[in-house]
Formats: structure tokens, sequence, C-alpha cells
């Protein structure tokens, strides 16, 4: 199929890159130039598992294009993605001016039958209002069907989330809809949850807050936990077998982070408002996430006494491990905070050490693990990544001033790191 890729963001690029792998011919734009530039020469600026290599291996069957002409991707294709951002306003409404921009390009520049996909995460009904702007907008009699495709993809394991999606959810108002996305899907063979447009707008957002309700609720049990003297991973654990449960997201730390959870959170408290209804529960979600950020900054304060010209190390920035995302990081938090107390931070982490070098004022970034450790007073662990769990900690010890380490995820086996003398610090877990 000849397919228009319009963002070529995270979810754009990973969409398109997919796509082409399936053996469509896929067209990719962007409005920002340089990234095509660099995109055509097979440069990705992003960091997601394999996907360079997706790319490069598409451009070379010349079955990826990237352009920056809506105008051009309009007139090649017949089936249009909308990926562009739909980023918060100040309300915590998703601000739909790229959405609404795209599709009046695209009916100015209909010449035929298009299929106009929805792939950003949009409010409920948004799919109303596209329509509504490509009848406003096109120039002369043509017809055209609007339809929702909503992302499930996991940064860091985006390309498998495409390629072997647990569902395929499509909302669409016609039969000619419904073929176009079963056909482009049927190489996949995932299940396929065909729905209206509406209810496949709501399944993004509804999932996307239950999952962040998952990992809230058992940070809330982690502070039961430390009161009692229960293990939070024990009672994880005996939740998570249950298949009702299931144990996805029940991970207790430092708070979910990223660009989707908590956007998506807030859009939906918004929506949720705007029907009339107060959606508490969600409202509590987003508290308790940010409950669980001062909760693990006040456990650095009690283990350090003075935090003031204190060396801490820390180990790991971005949201979640195999991404180089610090959108909502709950690291930067914590970096500001100690650093507001006046602490000296040394930072590595695996993949966005680079492109936070302008953000974070006078932090010193390390080479390996082990420079971050070195003359630091404590270590943090606040992202969970495959490096930080082989780390020589016989090494770390003789670097550390003094053997603390605080450790945000609960990577580490305590009672291990106990026995070789570490005090050692986690979430909802006996001290």
């Amino acid at each position: 199929m000849n397919i228009s890729i319009i963002g070529s963001g995270y979810v754009g690029l990973v969409t398109g890159a997919c796509f082409s792998e399936l053996g469509n011919n896929v067209i990719c734009v962007d409005n920002d130039t340089k990234k095509i530039t660099q995109l055509k020469k097979g440069l990705v600026p992003i960091y997601e598992p394999g996907l360079e290599e997706l790319i490069s291996n598409n451009l070379k069957k010349k079955r990826l294009k990237f352009i920056s002409s809506i105008k051009e991707a309009v007139y090649a294709s017949e089936v249009i993605f909308i990926a562009v951002g739909t980023p918060s306003l100040e309300n915590g409404e998703a601000d739909l001016t790229g959405i609404e921009n795209v599709a009046r390009n695209i009916a100015i520049n209909m010449a035929g039958y298009r299929l106009i996909v929805e792939k950003s995460t949009v409010p409920v009904e948004t799919g109303k209002w596209v329509k509504h702007t490509i009848q406003t907008y096109i120039k002369r009699k043509i017809r055209f069907d609007v339809a929702s495709n909503p992302e499930f993809l996991r940064e860091g394991q985006a390309i498998h989330d495409f390629m072997h999606p647990d569902r395929i959810v499509v909302g669409v108002e016609s039969a000619k809809a419904k073929e176009a996305l079963t056909n482009l899907y049927k190489p996949i063979g995932a299940p396929l949850v065909v729905t209206d447009i509406e209810s496949a707008e709501l399944i993004k957002h509804a999932s996307n807050s239950f999952l962040a309700t998952k990992i809230s609720f058992i940070n809330a049990i982690s502070r039961i936990c430390e009161k009692t003297g229960a293990d939070v991973t024990e009672v994880s654990r005996g939740m998570g077998l249950d298949k009702r449960i299931g144990p996805g997201f029940l991970n207790a730390g430092i708070g979910y982070g990223g660009s989707c959870f908590p956007k998506d959170l807030d859009a939906f408290i918004t929506i949720a408002e705007k029907t009339g209804y107060d959606f508490t529960l969600l409202k509590s979600v987003r508290e308790i996430n940010q409950q669980q950020r001062l909760f693990f900054i006040n456990k650095i304060k009690d283990a350090l006494w003075i935090v003031k010209d204190k060396t801490i190390g820390i180990l790991g920035l971005s949201f979640k491990p195999n991404t180089d995302d610090i959108r909502n990081a709950p690291a930067l938090d914590i970096i500001y905070a100690l650093q507001k107390e006046g602490a000296k931070i040394k930072l590595y982490d695996p993949s966005s050490m680079k492109k936070t070098k302008g953000l974070l004022a006078g932090v010193k970034f390390c080479r390996d693990p082990y420079e971050a450790c070195r003359g630091s007073d404590c270590l943090l662990i606040l992202t969970e990544w495959d490096e930080f769990k082989e780390l020589d900690f016989n090494k770390i010890k003789k670097s550390l001033k003094r053997s603390l380490i605080i450790d945000g995820r609960n990577l580490y086996d305590g009672q291990k790191l106990k026995k070789s003398g570490f005090n050692y610090i986690s979430i909802g877990k006996k001290s």
C-alpha cells in the first residue's frame, strides 16, 4: 500500500519504519527540514533499539522516503496517518493545533479518495473535528474517510510492540475504511478490535490511565509496607500471580514519567470534566505519583542528614531504560531538588546525557557508573538499566566515601548488599 505518515516524531518514525518493513511504500513527512535531511542519511534523532537499522534498511530498498511537503505526500498516498504531537496546555487539555493544521492541509491537497487516520493520542470526539475541518477546506466533492488507530508503543521496545501487539484497535465509519486498515495490518496477525471512532479514541486514554493507576497503587502500597515491615516486592508478586491483576506495572519505585502517562492522564481528567464527571480516582493517581518523588527525596535527606555540599552519584536519568527520553523523568525533579539543597551531582546514563547537558547546569556527566561513584557520599539508582544490574560492587564500595546506596527502582538484592557492608535503602522494603 502507499502510505504517508504526517509527523516524524517518535510515533511517526516507528510507525513509518515498521510499515515499510512490512513491504509498504511509506512517506514520512515533517516540517523540520533539518530533521528530514538527517533522516534521509539514515541518522535517527531519537534512541530506540533497532530503529536506525530498520530505517537504513528500508531507505536502501526505497520503500521509505522522508520529505517536508504534505502536498506531495497527500498526492502519492491513499492512506494518510496523522502522527503529530499533542502536547498539554496549561489546563491539562491536549493542544490539537497540529492536528487541525494537518487536516486542513490534507483537505486542500486531496485529488481523490483518501483515508485519514488519527495515530496521535487525541481526546474523544477529535475524529469529528478532523472530519469537519476536511469538509470545510476541501476544494471539491471528493470522498474521504476518517479513522482512529491509536498506538500502544512502549519506548525501548516499540518495534517489538508494533510487530507483535496484544491487539490492534481501529475506529471506523465505513466498510471501505475497515477493509483498508484490515488489509494493512493483516501481515501482523494480531487480534483486531474494530469499533467506532469515539470508542477507539477512548481506548487509548483509558488504557494509559489504567496503567498509571496500577503504578500509583503499588507505590501507595509500598508506603504501607514500610510502615508495617512488609516487603512490597513480595506483595507485588503475590498480587501479580492473580490472572485478573497480572504482574505488569506493579513495580514500586519513584513513579512514572515520560511523554505519555502524565500527558494522557491530565488530558483524560480534563475530558471527563468536560462531560461533567469529576474523575477523582485519576486525580489521586497523579497526586500519589508526585508524592512518591518527594518521598524518595526525603529518604535521601534522612540518610545523609545534611545534603548541602555532599557529592551525590546518580545512575539513570531517562524516565525508563532503553530510551533517551527525559520528558517528565522523575530523575530530573530529584536532581533539581538536591541541587536546591546545595548538593553536588555526578551523573551517568547510557543514552540521555548528550541531550541533557544544556538542561542540567552544574552537573558532572561521567563516562561510566564507577566515575559517578568515585568520591560520592552516596549512590542513587533512578533508572533500571540492565547495565546497572551487572555492576562490580566491590569496586563501587571502594569508590564511594560512604557505602550508601539509595535504590529508587528496587533493582538489587538488599540482603546481599548489606552482607557486603552496604547501607542499602530501597522502596517499600524492610530497612
